[in-house]
């Protein structure tokens, strides 16, 4: 059932990646008229909240307790209370906690007003010095080395830059891998961006991984990868389509290739302006059909 008017609002607030001054007025209003927060760490949203001499209520949300927190936050929207949802820094829902509260109170009509705030993303990409234009965003890849190196080989044919988030203790063993799978391209590196010890590292893969290595890696970092040129792009896809492809011979020929068969169904889908469930069902058919392989 929709809300009457003057029901509470939901404000997904960005909030700074390290230096506290990145906190916009628009965001700092928000908060400091919020009923209640919900943080992904109290103590770090406290650290702001102290600093512009603010009280309000706060509640943890975190994707340990996602789904069950959104009640409780749900409950004080229908009570007609203004609630800031924030992350430890940056936006929330983009790699951090809160896409599905944003759904469940879209479902329940509540207004959702994205506060717009500092971004380790766009960063990186405003000081890595590449034209402007398309990339990829991946954010963090998997923890466990095996499924890392599977998401990085899906990934070797974009020939767009891809952007990944990382924690310092992982960087090492993460840049390893990408300099193996995805050869020794050019790379742009930021750590504890904004912040007192600000660092950006350029060069090669490896160039980029052996500067790192030589002392102990602390710190919040993000780091782009150039994407494929035409030549690997066409070496890691197994050529180019055959015009009178079908999608089913389209996708195994990926699959051949080395690409993940999800990622396989999403590349045709795109390339035949087809949805991946279409062509899951053409893949299907045809294998029900007995078509040669």
């Amino acid at each position: 059932m929709k809300p009457e008017a003057g029901s509470g609002a939901l404000h997904i607030v960005g909030t700074p990646i390290g230096n506290l001054d990145d906190l916009s007025i628009r965001a700092l209003e928000a908060l400091r008229r919020s009923d209640l927060i919900a943080c992904e760490d109290t103590r770090r949203t406290r650290v702001i909240l102290d600093r512009h001499g603010m009280k309000a209520r706060l509640v943890s949300y975190h994707k340990f307790n996602e789904a069950a927190r959104c009640e409780t936050i749900l409950a004080a929207l229908r009570e007609g209370k203004s609630v800031a949802l924030v992350s430890d820094g940056g936006t929330p829902g983009i790699s951090d906690p809160g896409a599905l509260l944003v759904r469940r109170a879209r479902e329940e009509w509540f207004r959702v007003v994205p506060v717009p705030g500092p971004s380790a993303l766009t960063a990186l990409l405003s000081a890595s010095g590449l034209p402007p234009g398309p990339f990829t965003f991946i954010g963090f890849l998997p923890h466990r080395q095996g499924e890392r190196r599977r998401m990085l080989s899906t990934l070797r044919p974009e020939a767009r830059p891809l952007v990944f988030f990382e924690s310092p203790h992982r960087i090492l063993a993460t840049l390893q891998d990408a300099l193996e799978v995805l050869g020794d391209r050019q790379a742009v590196l930021g750590r504890e961006m904004t912040k007192v010890h600000e660092e950006f590292l350029a060069g090669t893969l490896g160039a980029v991984r052996e500067s790192l290595g030589r002392r102990s890696v602390k710190g919040e970092i993000a780091f782009l990868v150039a994407g494929a040129d035409e030549a690997e792009a066409r070496r890691t896809t197994g050529d180019a389509q055959p015009a009178d492809e079908s999608p089913a011979r389209a996708v195994r020929r990926l699959v051949a290739a080395g690409c993940d068969r999800k990622e396989a169904l999403r590349r045709v889908a795109r390339e035949r302006g087809l949805s991946r469930r279409e062509v899951y069902r053409l893949v299907l058919r045809a294998a029900q059909d007995g078509e040669e392989e």
